[in-house]
């Protein structure tokens, strides 16, 4: 029979591997995590890019709008303005189901427009009766930071 004697040297040895592996195990472990949050980041700081893009887009964009303003007892006016963060340029109206308020002379005075600036607003002199529609509908044209021309439908009413 022999005798399998195993000495301090080889407890000593084994001990060694014994944490050799258990350091090897925890290092994966630990390069594993490091991997995940990594590509959180990553994923964090395209988000955080797509979303200043966003924003710079927007600060280079006009928004228009229209209404009808009353100013007395029979006059009226239609309120072009722009409450976007760019200027307008190049700012045309239409009234695609006819336009039977504003004259056609009033309109080429003023329009196109070259340029309608932040806040600033434009006043067209409306003629209104009793036989007017309450309801009109606007389409507005204007260029600004973006790459295309930009269109905008608005029902106004008085």
């Amino acid at each position: 029979m022999t005798s399998f004697a195993v000495g301090s040297g080889e407890i000593i040895a084994g001990f060694a591997l014994f944490f050799s592996i258990y350091a090897t195990f925890k290092t994966i472990q630990f390069n594993n995590r490091q991997q995940k949050l990594i590509f959180t980041q990553e994923k964090l700081n395209q988000l955080l890019l797509d979303k200043e893009t966003s924003v710079i887009e927007f600060e280079k964009q006009a928004e228009l709008g229209a209404s009808f303003l009353k100013l007395g007892s029979n006059k009226y006016r239609v309120k072009i303005w722009n409450k976007g963060k760019a200027p307008a340029q190049d700012v045309s109206i239409e009234f695609p189901e006819g336009n039977e308020i504003i004259s056609e002379r009033e309109i080429n005075e003023k329009f196109p427009l070259q340029f309608l600036d932040v806040h600033q607003a434009v006043e067209l002199i409306a003629s209104v009766g009793l036989s007017t529609k309450s309801k009109h509908l606007v389409k507005l044209e204007w260029s600004d930071g973006r790459a295309l021309r930009v269109e905008k439908l608005i029902w106004i009413t008085i």
